[in-house]
């Protein structure tokens, strides 16, 4: 049973907010034609019953799986040369909803982590988001932050991100699966990992010279420790499946890396690195696993299923969200309600939100935002920004 504790105000629960971790795969497979059939199974967690105890508090042994280890486990503590890393990176949960994944930080009060970390994917109910804590340094002197409005239920405008109704099956949405979180107060006082767009030719490349590695929380890299991986390979085709099969399955492939860095539960979100002379930077952020299995079919319809083989861990590179950091961290974000309210008349009035005026960031505002940058050649954010809406209440543009 999950209960929130209530203590010190504005103190979450950690070792029970993370005891969610989970092994739970996303998605069904979708049927090819082929008799292939094929998905994304994310390394984010679901329900379970154990977790991190409190210093003193009586441990409780359990075991856990990981989510997708390709040949030897060949995850271990980060190592001494590394330890700096450990101060940028944290956890991000959510108690109610029993969410765990690994989030890192990029700004003073910005994370960055996978997208249905926040909102689930295609069909899943989103949790609410003034729930979320972002915790660094969660295997030692904890520091905990909240996200930016959960004081006023006004999280989700601070929120910018690829999507938030990804699909796990084709075509699938690995290359929006990012977000970018701003945080209630600037927590990432350890340090920041700056973000480097390659291709993911250039990548590959650094990744057969064993310069690419992964650093993530993991369930079942106990007791909630820092895991250091590496190297990673990441490649286009694999055993399983040629690059021309794969890049078919995702509705954004250039944007797709494909890696094996051995994955568990609460590794979703965590940051790909690449270690070069210029120093560590983020290449891409680890989204799931993509898997394909065959079916049998007779007559039109499936007879039998096989079990599905993991192909490779999946990854969304920087290129999709590297470029969006600082217009985000520019952005001066509608605080109140009222606000929000106005952008949703404003917006309504020119035909571009259907939804009701409620006063709450969501899909549909979000929507109309796009749609309204889009034809006026603005950069495209779904952010609902002061200057947006001061834009908005101007004179209507005349019509030729």
């Amino acid at each position: 049973m999950w209960q929130r504790r209530h203590g010190q105000r504005g103190t979450p629960s950690p070792d029970a907010a993370v005891a969610a971790a989970s092994r739970t795969r996303r998605g069904p497979a979708r049927h090819a034609a082929g008799a292939l059939a094929a998905a994304v199974v994310a390394a984010s967690p679901g329900a379970s019953s154990a977790g991190p105890t409190h210093p003193g508090a009586a441990a409780t042994t359990r075991l856990f799986l990981p989510v997708a280890v390709f040949g030897r486990d060949d995850r271990v503590a980060v190592p001494s040369r590394l330890q700096a890393l450990k101060a940028k990176i944290g956890l991000l949960f959510s108690q109610r909803a029993r969410l765990a994944c690994t989030a890192f930080c990029v700004a003073p009060d910005v994370v960055a982590t996978a997208g249905h970390c926040l909102y689930r994917t295609h069909g899943q109910q989103a949790p609410p988001l003034p729930d979320f804590w972002f915790a660094r340094t969660f295997d030692g002197q904890r520091h905990f932050a909240r996200l930016a409005g959960s004081d006023r239920n006004a999280t989700a405008q601070h929120v910018m991100s690829g999507g938030m109704d990804l699909n796990v099956r084709p075509p699938i949405d690995a290359g929006k699966d990012w977000a970018l979180l701003r945080l209630a107060r600037a927590s990432c006082d350890g340090g920041t990992l700056p973000l480097r767009a390659l291709s993911s030719e250039v990548i590959i490349a650094e990744a057969a010279a064993g310069r690419v590695f992964q650093v993530s929380y993991h369930r079942d890299f106990k007791p909630w420790r820092l895991a250091y991986g590496g190297p990673c390979g990441v490649a286009r085709s694999f055993a399983a499946a040629d690059w021309t099969v794969i890049a078919g399955d995702f509705a954004d492939p250039s944007h797709l890396l494909l890696h094996t860095c051995d994955t568990g539960g609460a590794s979703s979100g965590s940051p790909l690195l690449l270690e070069s002379p210029d120093g560590i930077a983020v290449v891409g952020i680890n989204v799931g696993t993509y898997v394909q299995s065959k079916v049998l079919m007779e007559d039109g319809r499936i007879s039998k299923r096989f079990a599905a083989a993991e192909v490779a861990n999946t990854a969304v590179n920087s290129t999709a969200f590297a470029g969006k950091l600082a217009t985000f961290r520019r952005a001066v974000i509608l605080a109140s309600a009222d606000e929000i309210r106005a952008l949703q008349m404003a917006l309504k009035q020119r035909a571009l939100y259907p939804g009701t005026i409620d006063g709450a960031y969501g899909a549909a505002l979000r929507s109309a935002i796009e749609a309204y940058e889009g034809a006026q050649d603005l950069p495209v954010t779904g952010l609902a920004t002061r200057a947006l809406l001061q834009r908005l209440q101007g004179p209507p543009l005349q019509q030729p």
